[in-house]
């Protein structure tokens, strides 16, 4: 029925949020025309939360040890926007990204629907 999934992220700066999943993300990416980049994610699964206010969609980039990643981000000049911190389904933290946004990170500790894809 479907093929795939289409996320968007909201910024400031699009422009620079594009570079930002280019040149340090790595994501490979086509140009949909005028410069409008859609990047190809690694393997996702969505969770369905319940919520009693206003909440918008959420992103978050799964990994298999946060504390390299982390290192590998922040030796590319990515900020963390809170610190490394363990919940009952993770170790999690969020990154910025340009334009006045962020995407979480973690290293799961529940089971995973998908196959990891092999880091990049």
């Amino acid at each position: 029925m479907f093929i795939g999934v289409h996320s968007l992220i909201f910024t400031k700066d699009a422009e620079a949020a594009r570079a930002f999943f280019r040149d340090v993300l790595e994501f490979p990416w086509v140009n949909a025309g005028d410069g409008w980049l859609v990047f190809a994610l690694p393997p996702t699964e969505v969770g369905l939360h319940p919520e009693e206010g206003d909440r918008d969609h959420e992103l978050h980039l799964l990994c298999d040890d946060l504390h390299a990643t982390v290192a590998r981000l922040q030796a590319k000049g990515v900020k963390l926007i809170e610190p490394i911190h363990e919940e009952e389904w993770g170790i999690a933290t969020r990154i910025e990204v340009p334009g006045d946004a962020w995407i979480g990170i973690y290293q799961p500790k529940h089971p995973l629907v998908i196959e990891p894809a092999s880091p990049a």
